[in-house]
């Protein structure tokens, strides 16, 4: 079944459109704060179809997720029992919430700098980094580094595989796609 191919190429349809960046700026800054979706679901697509702006959408989505990550640390610090803790109950994060305020106590602000640059949800470092009240500067400059790094690595692999890793990847996506929920699913299975 042919469902991931099909996704790919509206996904890249998508990508070419004008208002594209305004979207991925949008997608990085929701990201940082509550979104579950990261960005590089636009952004691998956008460097794609335009590998000349790979560097620009890089730039874009970091400073977005950094900025995001500041909301986000500021709504950890000063609004976490009236906001974000019943919106954790809600969505049924505690767990993940636990976990992060764990890291934080044991590696301090260097949980930051793997979290950015990691597949981890990103929003709860940031929001767990304002309410165990981390240095502001420290948060930043981690989430500045960390986020920099994924996004530039992530739009120069595109722009330097171009044309020839987008077949590639055309010619595996259904076998990448049914592979990764396949991994998801089994996962899922394990931790609950």
């Amino acid at each position: 079944m042919k469902i991931f191919s099909v996704m790919y190429d509206k996904v890249l349809r998508w990508s070419a459109h004008p208002h594209a960046p305004r979207y991925l700026v949008s997608m990085s800054f929701c990201e940082a704060i509550f979104w579950p979706i990261p960005p590089d679901v636009m952004l691998i697509p956008m460097s794609l179809a335009k590998p000349d702006k790979a560097w620009r959408f890089a730039l874009m989505t970091t400073l977005a997720s950094v900025i995001g990550g500041a909301i986000g640390f500021a709504l950890g610090w000063a609004l976490f029992q009236p906001v974000v803790e019943p919106f954790i109950h809600w969505v049924g994060y505690q767990d993940e919430l636990a976990k992060a305020q764990h890291w934080f106590s044991q590696y301090g602000i260097w949980i930051v700098l793997l979290a950015g640059f990691s597949p981890l949800p990103y929003k709860f470092f940031t929001v767990t980094a304002g309410v165990m009240q981390m240095m502001f500067l420290p948060f930043m400059a981690m989430s500045l580094i960390s986020r920099a790094g994924r996004f530039f690595l992530v739009a120069g692999l595109m722009k330097w595989g171009g044309a020839k890793m987008e077949a590639k990847l055309r010619q595996y996506i259904d076998w990448l796609g049914w592979g990764t929920l396949i991994l998801a699913v089994i996962a899922y299975l394990l931790i609950r």
